[in-house]
C-alpha cells in the first residue's frame, strides 16, 4: 500500500472540522458550548437524551453510553469500514487537499486509486450518455451513430411520463435509456480507450460474454453513494418487449458489485435523501425505484429504497446514524408483505422503531374510490391520483406490531389446529425486540389477541427458541474471556502519572522534552506505562496524530479513557505548565525513594558498625537531596 505523506496527513488534520464532518453522519444539536448527538455505534434508539459529545477543538469525539471514542478520522474509519489510508483520502478529497505520496510510492499510489477513479468516472459519462438517448434525437456525433435506436428512447420517456413522473424527477433523478443495439456500448467504450481488462470488471456487461452489455433497450435508474457519485445501474424493460426466444425479459436488471458498489450498504436515492433523514429522523423504505422517485415528486425527500435485495442489516445500521424510525412501503400483494416481515424484524433486531404505511386505508380517507386492490405501490398512487392525495395517505400507519399480527391471523385459520402456526409467525419479531420489557409485553398482547393463556404463549416460545440456537454449531465467545487466551483488559483507576500521560497523549508535540527527562521505568502506573511505549513507538516513526496513537494502544478501555479526558476539556488549559508539573512530581518520587533506601542504608550500617566515612557519604547524599526536594516544592 501507496504511503500517504506525513505532511498530507498533517493538512489534513489542521483543515478537517469535527462537527462538520460528523455531522454528515448524525444530527449535532449545540448545548452549553459542546455538540451533541445520539450515537451510531450502539442502541441510540433507547437514548432519552443524546449521550454522544463532539468537541471541535480537540477534534474528537467520545458516547458516555458506549464508552467508545476517538478522533474524526477513526470516526470515518468505523463509519465507512475503511482503513487509516482510505478515510485520509476520503477526507482529503472533500476539501480539495491535493494527496501527496512518500517517495517512490507514487506508481503504487497511483495504481490504487485508478481503478475506483476510472469507474467513477465512467459511471458518470455514461449516465450522461444515457439521458441523452432518453432525450436526444441525435444532436451529436455519438448520438447520430445509432439514431435508429431514439424510437425506443421515445418510448421509455413516454412509459415514464405516463406514470406520472415529472420532468423535474426525471432531471433529478438522472433517468436514461440504454440503447437496444447490444454492441453500441462495448464499441462506443473501447473507442474511448477502455481496456478490456478494465471493461471485464466495469459491472457493465455480461460476466460469460465479453462483449454484451448487461443492459439494453432498458430505462435506466443510476444509482448514487450517499456522497452523489453513481457507482451502478438498475434498469427496467419496457412493457410489451418479447426476447428472441418469446419470454418476456426480467423486469429489473441491477448491477453486480464492483469495487465501488457494495448492494448491502447503499440505498437508492441515498444521496436525495439523507438531509431530510436527518432533519426528521424519518426515513421512508419503498421497494422500488419508481415507488422511490414518486414519493419525492409529492414531497416526501426522506426516501429510499433497497437495490433488488431485502433489506440488510447493514442498510438498517447505516440509516440508523440518521433516524430512529421507518416507514415501510411495500407493495400490497404476497411478496411485498414477505419482504415486509423482513424489513420490520430487521429493524427491530437493529433497534429501529417501525411502522407501515396502510396505503389502502388512506385511500378509503382521502378519496372517492371502490377499487382499493387496484393500487400497490405510491407509483400507482401518484399515477391517478397525483402527488398531494400520495402525500395524504402516508399518514396513514399501523405500528409493526399490529400490522404483523393482524395478517399472522389473515395468513393462518386461526383454529385450534392452526393458532399454533400463527403466534409461532410472531417468534422471530420477539426474538428481535433489544428490551425485555417489550418482549414480555409482547407476549401478552399475542395471548389476549388470540384469547390463549400468556404462559402457553411465553412456554412455545421459549420452546422455539431453545430449539434454533440448537441448530447452530456455535464455538463460545472468548473475545471477552481474560481467562481463554486474552489479554486482560486494564483496570483504569485516575493517578498523576495516568492524568500526566495523558496529558502528554493529547499534546504529543510535548513528548520530545517530555522523553529527555522521564524514562519508562521512572513510571509506576502501569496504565500509564501503556501509553509511554504507545508514544515511543510514534516518536521512533516521526508520526504525531492521535490516530496514530490508538492504533499503538491495544487496551480498548485505556482508548477510551484517553478519548473521554480529551473531550472533556481537562487538558485544554495550559499543557506545559501540567507537564512540568508533573515531571517534577516525578522527580519528587524518585528522589524520595531514594531517601528510604538511604536511610534503609545507615540503619543497615549502624547495625554492621560500619565506617563513619560510609555513613557520612549518606548523610551528604540525603542532605542534596533533601535540598532538591524543597527545590522542586518551592520550599
Amino acid at each position: 500500500m501507496a504511503l500517504i505523506s506525513k505532511s498530507t496527513i498533517q493538512e489534513v488534520n489542521t483543515r478537517l472540522d469535527a462537527v462538520s464532518v460528523i455531522g454528515e453522519y448524525i444530527r449535532l444539536e449545540k448545548k452549553s458550548g459542546r455538540w451533541w448527538g445520539r450515537c451510531p455505534f450502539h442502541s441510540a434508539g433507547q437514548e432519552k437524551t443524546p449521550s454522544f459529545k463532539v468537541d471541535p477543538e480537540s477534534k474528537m469525539y467520545y458516547c458516555f453510553g458506549c464508552n467508545k471514542g476517538g478522533s474524526v478520522i477513526s470516526f470515518i474509519m468505523e463509519m465507512e469500514k475503511i482503513n487509516y489510508p482510505e478515510a485520509i483520502k476520503n477526507l482529503a478529497a472533500k476539501m480539495s487537499i491535493e494527496i501527496i505520496y512518500e517517495e517512490g510510492f507514487f506508481a503504487e499510489a497511483a495504481q490504487d486509486n485508478s481503478v475506483k477513479d476510472e469507474l467513477f468516472e465512467l459511471y458518470k459519462r455514461l449516465t450522461v450518455t444515457f439521458q441523452h438517448f432518453l432525450h436526444e434525437k441525435g444532436d451529436n456525433e455519438e448520438l447520430n451513430q445509432t439514431e435508429r435506436l431514439s424510437p425506443s428512447g421515445n418510448a421509455a420517456l413516454e412509459y415514464i411520463k405516463n406514470r406520472g413522473i415529472s420532468d423535474e424527477m426525471i432531471d433529478i433523478f438522472k433517468l436514461g435509456f440504454s440503447p437496444v443495439d447490444r454492441d453500441f456500448l462495448y464499441n462506443f467504450l473501447k473507442k474511448k480507450s477502455y481496456s478490456d481488462e478494465f471493461l471485464a470488471k466495469s459491472g457493465l456487461f455480461s460476466s460469460r460474454y465479453k462483449t454484451i452489455p448487461l443492459f439494453s433497450g432498458r430505462l435506466m435508474f443510476p444509482i448514487a453513494d450517499k456522497q452523489g457519485r453513481i457507482v451502478a445501474f438498475g434498469g427496467r424493460a419496457l412493457p410489451g418487449i418479447i426476447q428472441a426466444n418469446g419470454k418476456e425479459p426480467p423486469k429489473y436488471i441491477n448491477s453486480p458489485e464492483t469495487e465501488i458498489y457494495k448492494k448491502g450498504q447503499t440505498l437508492f436515492a441515498i444521496d436525495q435523501a439523507k438531509t431530510q433523514m436527518r432533519q426528521s429522523k424519518t426515513v421512508y423504505l419503498a421497494e422500488g425505484y419508481m415507488d422511490v422517485i414518486a414519493l419525492h415528486q409529492a414531497g416526501i425527500t426522506n426516501s429510499v429504497a433497497p437495490l433488488g435485495t431485502a433489506f440488510t442489516d447493514e442498510q438498517a445500521f447505516f440509516l440508523r446514524q440518521w433516524v430512529d424510525k421507518i416507514i415501510l412501503l411495500f407493495d400490497n400483494d404476497e411478496a411485498g408483505k414477505k419482504a415486509a416481515y423482513k424489513a420490520i424484524i430487521t429493524c427491530r433486531k437493529n433497534n429501529i422503531f417501525c411502522t407501515v404505511a396502510d396505503m389502502h386505508e388512506g385511500l378509503k380517507k382521502e378519496t372517492d374510490t371502490k377499487n382499493y386492490d387496484k393500487f400497490k405501490d405510491p407509483a400507482d398512487i401518484l399515477k391517478d391520483f397525483g402527488p398531494q392525495i400520495l402525500k395524504n395517505i402516508l399518514k396513514f400507519t399501523t405500528n409493526d406490531f399490529e400490522y404483523l399480527i393482524l395478517h399472522s391471523k389473515n395468513q393462518y385459520n386461526v383454529t385450534k389446529g392452526s393458532i399454533n402456526s400463527a403466534t409461532e409467525y410472531m417468534y422471530p419479531y420477539l426474538e428481535a425486540l433489544e428490551s425485555e420489557i417489550d418482549c414480555s409485553d409482547s407476549i401478552t398482547r399475542i395471548a389476549d389477541f388470540f384469547k390463549i393463556e400468556r404462559n402457553a404463549v411465553q412456554n412455545d416460545y421459549f420452546k422455539w427458541k431453545t430449539a434454533r440456537f440448537r441448530t447452530f454449531d456455535e464455538k463460545p465467545d472468548t473475545s471477552n474471556n481474560p481467562a481463554i487466551g486474552s489479554k486482560p483488559r486494564l483496570d483504569i483507576r485516575r493517578s498523576g502519572e495516568l492524568n500526566l500521560l495523558t496529558n502528554i497523549a493529547l499534546n504529543m508535540d510535548l513528548y520530545p522534552e517530555f522523553r529527555a527527562v522521564i524514562k519508562i521505568k521512572d513510571i509506576d502506573d502501569i496504565t500509564a506505562k501503556e501509553i509511554f511505549i504507545a508514544l515511543e513507538e510514534c516518536y521512533k516513526h516521526d508520526e504525531n496524530s492521535l490516530d496514530s496513537l490508538l492504533i499503538k494502544i491495544y487496551d480498548e478501555n485505556l482508548r477510551n479513557f484517553i478519548v473521554n479526558r480529551g473531550t472533556s476539556g481537562e487538558f485544554k488549559g495550559d499543557s506545559r505548565r501540567f507537564m512540568e508539573d508533573g515531571i517534577n512530581l516525578i522527580k519528587i518520587k524518585l528522589i524520595k525513594k531514594r531517601l528510604t533506601e538511604i536511610n534503609s542504608q545507615m540503619r543497615e550500617s549502624e547495625r554492621k558498625s560500619e565506617t563513619i566515612e560510609n555513613v557520612n557519604d549518606l548523610l551528604a547524599e540525603k542532605k542534596i537531596l533533601d535540598a532538591k526536594i524543597r527545590k522542586l516544592e518551592g520550599r
